[in-house]
Parts: structure tokens; C-alpha cells; sequence
């Protein structure tokens, strides 16, 4: 199948790789000229070629086509286009491709944080079918340019699709990706399920003075959630439930969540799921304070949670407190390019809600 990645950092790469190693036809498009630039340059000059380092052991393998031309990337007319960088900057690459989306292709977020309703403000001519992620199904990181390594994939991967009607054909086409993708009952499940929502915010946050202090090596999955700062976790993660039991969807805890991507076994304690990946499988970092997990998941996250609470009339006392405190902290203004529904587009997201 031929599919485009955009976004050449650690989960694109990553990807990217894994799936020509599963035979597939993948071209890989740099879309900024910021970041990974010297692991770009190395797949350029070696025709694509990249050193997987699976969780089954080492492979070379060769991307079909890497690129920073965006006509190059959609010349080949890809059945699949995932969408793999930053959510912060979804609205501006979704303008930019929608001149060469065609009509019944799969557009899969990697995650969303409900940029589906993008495609309908800037894309709403083409009949397009739209996935969005919970989360990646490779937790990966560029070790070196040219290498990638997987350090964990998820069991299964929970996802929504836009429009409904379409659900069997998404879960055709994407079946041929091999990640045990499972379908929920709206993009918006999958939105508010992302889990970098809750521990991203949280856990940064509550870094801050750890970061600033040593520049010792950090892991904030080890260090940082202790009961009380899990207490935050569980008071967030309420108002989360809130606003999903407000949209008649599943009340379903962050912990229970991230033991279903996880686990092989379901019968285990959700919160020893998370404390096992925590001690055991999770990166160490981040090691700056103004990292993605707040610079990302603040404005993209925590904003969008707390203005749907203002349209469905459901308070959200910690959220706002985090992105104040985010945003004092920092310096900077969360709110203002933040993932507002006004900036979505308010009869965008009442069109998926009522799906």
C-alpha cells in the first residue's frame, strides 16, 4: 500500500521503518526545516535506508521515498497519509496538504487531540476518511541519525473514525498496518483519551523545579508520581470523565485506558500496569523545562479540555489551575494560541459530536 508519513522525527521515522519492513511503499516528508535535521540528511544520502532496532532485533531497511518537496510526497497519490509531528502545528499542515487530499483517502492522527475538525474547516470538499489515535503505537526514540529504536509497543491501539458510515473501510485499510487497531465510538473518545493529556501536563508540571535544579539524568515516569501528585492525576482525570459521561461515552479512568493499550494480560491491576511501564519501559526526560510534554500538551491538551467544559457547562477547576500554572511558570500565554473550540470551529466539533 502506498502511504505518506509526514513528520520525520522519532515516531515517523519509526514508523516509516516498520512499515516497508512489513512491505509497504512508504514515503517519509520532513515538513519543517526545524529539528532531526542531520538524520533527515542521512536518509537522503543513503536512499532511504534506515537501522530498525526492533524489540526482535536489528534490521536494515529502506524507505521507498524521503523528501522535504511536499509534491513529492503526494505525487505517488497515497491510499494513507498519517500525520505524525506535533499537534501545535496540525492547523497549518493541514491547510497546506489539503490541495492534494483526493476523496477516499485515510488520514490517520498520530494522535489528534481532535484535529479532525480541521479537515472540516480547511478540507471540507473531499470526502475523506478521518482516524485519529489515542496515542503511538511505537514508543521510539532517533538514537543516532540513520537509527531508530523501539522501546515498546502497544498491545492494542484504540481509534476513532470520522465519518462513522466509513468505519468498516478505515478498519480494512488499516488493518494492513499490523497494530491491532481498535475502534471507538467517536474521534472524540480517541481525543480525550490521549494519554499525554493527563501524565504529559501533570508530570512536567510538577518537574519543573527537578529540571531546574540538577542536570543530572531525570525520568519523570519514575520520579514524579508519588500519591500525592497521583492525586492530581485522579482529579484531572475526573473532569476528563466528566466531559466524556456529558457526550454519552464511556467513562473510562486514565489508568484503565493506558492498561488496555498496554497489557497483554487485562486481568492485572490498571494502576501496576502503569507503575511497571513507569519503572520499567519509559524514557527518561524531559531535561528542559519548556519541553513538548508542556509547550505541546498545555495549549493542545489542557486548553481543549477546558473549553469543551465551558461549552457543556462542566467545571473544570484543575485543569485551569494546571494551564495557569503552566503558563506563570513559563511566561507564556497557553490560552492564547491554544486549542480553543472557536479555533476549531464550534459547528466543526458539534458536527462530530453528533456522528
Amino acid at each position: 500500500m502506498k502511504i505518506t508519513i509526514i513528520g520525520a522525527g522519532n515516531g515517523g521515522s519509526a514508523m516509516a521503518a516498520d512499515l516497508s519492513v512489513k512491505g509497504h511503499s512508504v514515503t517519509l516528508f520532513k515538513s519543517s526545516v526545524k529539528g532531526n535535521n542531520e538524520h533527515f540528511d542521512k536518509l537522503v544520502k543513503e536512499n532511504g535506508e534506515i537501522l530498525l532496532k526492533d524489540l526482535d532485533g536489528d534490521m536494515k531497511t529502506k524507505i521507498h521515498k524521503v523528501t522535504s518537496s511536499i509534491d513529492e510526497a503526494f505525487s505517488e497519490d497515497p491510499k494513507v497519509i498519517v500525520l505524525f509531528i506535533k499537534t501545535n502545528f496540525h492547523e497549518d499542515i493541514i491547510k497546506r496538504i489539503s490541495p492534494y487530499l483526493k476523496d477516499d483517502q485515510v488520514v490517520l492522527l498520530e494522535p489528534g487531540y481532535l484535529s479532525t475538525a480541521y479537515f472540516l474547516k480547511h478540507s471540507k470538499n473531499r470526502k475523506l476518511i478521518v482516524v485519529e489515535a489515542q496515542s503511538s503505537p511505537l514508543d521510539c526514540r532517533i538514537i543516532a541519525p540513520g537509527i531508530v529504536k523501539i522501546l515498546f509497543k502497544n498491545e492494542r491501539n484504540p481509534i476513532g473514525i470520522y465519518p462513522l458510515s466509513r468505519t468498516s473501510e478505515a478498519e480494512n485499510i488499516l488493518k494492513e498496518f499490523d497494530y491491532n487497531f481498535i475502534i471507538l465510538n467517536s474521534v472524540v473518545e480517541a481525543a480525550l483519551h490521549n494519554p499525554n493529556l493527563i501524565v504529559h501536563t501533570i508530570g512536567a508540571i510538577m518537574s519543573i523545579p527537578r529540571i531546574e535544579y540538577t542536570d543530572e539524568e531525570y525520568s519523570m515516569y519514575r520520579e514524579v508520581f508519588t500519591p500525592s501528585v497521583w492525586n492530581l492525576v485522579e482529579k484531572l482525570d475526573n473532569e476528563k470523565m466528566d466531559i466524556l459521561e456529558s457526550l454519552n461515552l464511556k467513562r473510562l479512568p486514565y489508568v484503565e485506558a493506558c492498561k488496555f493499550r498496554n497489557s497483554k494480560d487485562l486481568s492485572l491491576d490498571a494502576k501496576e500496569v502503569f507503575y511497571d511501564y513507569a519503572q520499567n519501559d519509559s524514557p527518561s526526560g524531559p531535561d528542559v523545562s519548556d519541553s513538548r510534554y508542556i509547550t505541546e500538551d498545555v495549549p493542545e491538551g489542557l486548553v481543549l479540555l477546558e473549553s469543551l467544559g465551558e461549552m457543556l457547562n462542566i467545571k473544570t477547576p484543575v485543569c485551569t489551575a494546571l494551564i495557569e500554572i503552566a503558563s506563570a511558570c513559563l511566561d507564556t500565554d497557553y490560552r492564547a494560541n491554544g486549542r480553543t473550540l472557536e479555533r476549531l470551529g464550534i459547528e466543526n466539533v458539534r458536527i462530530i459530536m453528533e456522528m
